[in-house]
């Protein structure tokens, strides 16, 4: 009896430390890991900008367990180097945010944004001016208790790349653990910029000391336009003025990754569009004249609810509309019958490319190209092929397609 005792006790002991072990590493994995966590892969971030709607900001609060890493757009430079807050946010949905944000342990980095190229030289060449910047921005960072720090310093002079990455290694050193993040522009190849490429290129941004300096960098590879020659080529049989054509995206990505690591790189994702009228000349489209920034639920609006017309896919994976303006003298040929092989949403351009080569006559027709989430999966699905830290969205806002939320 007395060993049958025993050896019940010696298996209750280690019933009860296996217990123990087991709740240590439950509790060791919490802490370790962040709440919500999902399957691996690219990281999900977003800018949520100083403009946008109190419901807008709370849609992404309600989508806060989607996201790793948010961008709050509320900070930008004025004059010779002062910082100036957008938002207070210590109030309202922006103190909303955040406290989700904290709950959620996604980061917070706000953007630091500033559009003055000859200030930003005046100042970044001054080493007084320059490191008083990066000790104001320290003291944001601390005083806010926020995780980093995004740089977007746009319409730089090439004569300031030198100050510029000397900055960004002071500012580093400054921040200590925490993060430094750089937004950069997107960058092609010089055959796909030129037509006579120049014998000497000069840029504002040093790829190779950014990879060096920033813990990471946003690349935005939106906003593309008539930007690149060789795809305005391989395009031109139907009206093309992209945000982000999934091979243009493919090209800049594939050139930033000879200087910049993979593990480095948010490539961005607009949820935005943009409106042209475009000048339909006989036998081609001739020119692109910028209407207005569309967001998605505004697109679904007018395709639906106001012209009646179908959203289409550009080859390079965008949706798209085109339609003759309510105010358009030339909305009489939508009873024209479509023009056999044309591919949804060019309907409307077909019409006025066939009365054109007819009559010779130069008709504008307004054409609407926009990220949805069709081509924001396309680029997360980049993302995920070429091993990158993540994709980075600009913007939420509570207008971009709501599918976007379900990709993750």
């Amino acid at each position: 009896m007395p060993d049958v005792l025993t050896s019940m006790n010696v298996f209750g002991r280690k019933v009860i430390d296996l217990l123990v072990m087991t709740a240590l590493l439950g509790l060791l994995l919490w802490i370790l890991l962040p709440t919500g966590v999902r399957a691996a892969g690219p990281e999900i971030s977003g800018w949520v900008p100083w403009w946008a709607p109190d419901e807008g900001i709370e849609e992404v609060i309600d989508n806060m367990d989607e996201i790793d890493i948010v961008y709050p757009f509320i900070y930008e430079i004025e004059g010779g180097g002062d910082i100036v807050a957008k938002v207070d946010i210590e109030r309202g949905v922006w103190e909303d945010l955040l406290e989700e944000a904290d709950d959620e342990r996604v980061e917070v980095i706000p953007t630091l944004a500033w559009f003055d190229g000859e200030a930003i030289h005046a100042v970044l060449s001054d080493r007084r001016e320059r490191r008083q910047l990066v000790s104001d921005i320290e003291d944001l960072v601390d005083d806010n208790n926020f995780d980093g720090i995004n740089i977007d310093f746009e319409q730089k002079w090439s004569e300031t790349i030198d100050d510029y990455s000397l900055f960004l290694k002071e500012l580093n050193r400054a921040l200590g653990r925490d993060d430094l993040t750089c937004t950069i522009e997107a960058r092609m190849e010089p055959e796909h910029r030129w037509r006579n490429v120049p014998s000497n290129i000069t840029y504002a941004n040093d790829y190779e000391a950014i990879n060096k300096h920033c813990d990471w960098v946003e690349l935005m590879t939106y906003d593309q336009q008539r930007a690149d020659l060789v795809f305005n080529d391989q395009r031109r049989g139907l009206p093309y003025n992209p945000v982000a054509d999934i091979d243009w995206v493919e090209h800049v990505l594939q050139l930033a990754l000879e200087d910049i690591d993979a593990d480095k790189i948010m490539l961005g994702i607009p949820t935005y569009g943009r409106a042209y009228d475009v000048t339909v000349a006989p036998d081609w489209y001739k020119d692109y004249q910028r209407v207005a920034s569309v967001d998605h639920s505004r697109a679904i609006v007018l395709a639906d609810d106001i012209y009646d017309v179908p959203v289409g896919r550009t080859e390079g994976g965008e949706a798209i509309i085109t339609y003759f303006p309510e105010d358009s003298v030339w909305k009489i040929f939508n009873q024209l019958p479509t023009p056999a092989g044309t591919p949804d949403g060019y309907e409307a351009a077909a019409k006025a490319l066939l009365v054109a080569n007819i009559t010779g006559i130069e008709i504008p027709v307004r054409m609407l190209t926009w990220g949805d989430a069709k081509a924001a999966k396309d680029k997360l699905d980049l993302a995920t092929e070429y091993d990158l830290k993540g994709v980075a969205f600009f913007k939420f806002d509570g207008e971009e397609d709501e599918d976007i939320w379900d990709l993750f």
